[in-house]
């Protein structure tokens, strides 16, 4: 009985964390997005990462990592937009560029140099490792 009790009362603690974190997540994706990103389409996309580094966030909008990710996206942005293009990408709205680079699962982040892919990440990644891993190839 009190073992049935303890796993009730866990699996309550549980439900509660999780919808306490897509609510605490939900109020950071709405935060405005910032002046230094840019939003990519099928026909600027080629034009956008021809020319210096270019980190693109490939997301969805049902696609709840995407929206924790976002945030951390358009603090990269605040951080290091004039030296990198920091982007984002919808691939519901952009099938044939997600479809052409593979693009499979979400979020993917892909850092682009002179127009190459140089990087691929994939889930959810900390400013840190963002930060990390675009100044392998420009001076931060």
């Amino acid at each position: 009985m009190t073992g049935n009790l303890i796993a009730i009362l866990l699996a309550g603690a549980l439900v509660g964390y999780l919808l306490f974190s897509f609510i605490r997540a939900g109020r950071r994706s709405s935060r405005p997005a910032s002046s230094h990103t840019k939003v990519l389409t099928d026909s600027n996309f080629r034009e956008v990462i021809r020319k210096g580094v270019t980190l693109v966030d490939f997301w969805a909008a049902w696609c709840q990592p995407c929206r924790i990710q976002g945030p951390v996206i358009d603090e990269v942005a605040d951080e290091v937009g004039d030296k990198v293009n920091i982007c984002k990408m919808n691939i519901d709205e952009n099938r044939k560029t997600a479809g052409m680079l593979g693009i499979r699962s979400i979020p993917t982040i892909m850092i682009f140099n002179n127009g190459k892919p140089v990087k691929t990440l994939v889930g959810l990644r900390p400013k840190t490792v963002l930060l990390k891993a675009i100044s392998e190839y420009v001076r931060l």
